[in-house]
């Protein structure tokens, strides 16, 4: 498996993914909006030609949002979130962010868990963040280490 930048090509793989796994998926012109600009960061993991998952980052100065995180169904619980995951850490604690963000639906033990296991922290609850299914959002953060 191989964590790299993800292209426009890529597009074609991930949509699928991003429509199986969201309620409420990003569109494709969505997804393009954020591989063109420069305070983002999209990573996909690939085996064989296949993109097993992505994720991705918008960065203001120090701090990031992580904006997504989906794993194929098909490649759940083999390591692909872990793997991504720290790739994505390790970039951003070398372009110099500090603090990273993000929202997690509050049912999402699996999510959670991967997330505490990197050192994320609950910061908060962002009450009916979700839809279709209506949810919470968890909110939760990771601090690098000082250097």
């Amino acid at each position: 498996m191989i964590i790299r930048e993800m292209e426009i090509e890529d597009l074609e793989q991930v949509m699928p993914i991003e429509e199986e796994c969201f309620s409420v998926p990003w569109t494709e012109n969505g997804f393009f909006t954020f591989l063109i600009r420069q305070d983002a960061l999209f990573l996909v993991a690939e085996e064989d030609d296949e993109i097993l998952g992505y994720i991705g980052v918008l960065t203001v100065l120090d701090e990031g949002e992580i904006t997504n995180v989906c794993v194929r169904p098909s490649a759940r619980r083999r390591h692909v979130g872990t793997r991504l995951l720290e790739e994505l850490l390790g970039r951003m604690e070398a372009g110099g962010v500090a603090v990273i963000h993000l929202e997690v639906r509050k049912s999402n033990a699996a999510a959670i868990a991967l997330y505490e296991k990197f050192g994320f922290v609950r910061d908060g609850l962002r009450r009916n963040y979700y839809e279709e299914p209506k949810e919470d959002a968890l909110l939760m953060s990771f601090k690098a280490p000082p250097q």
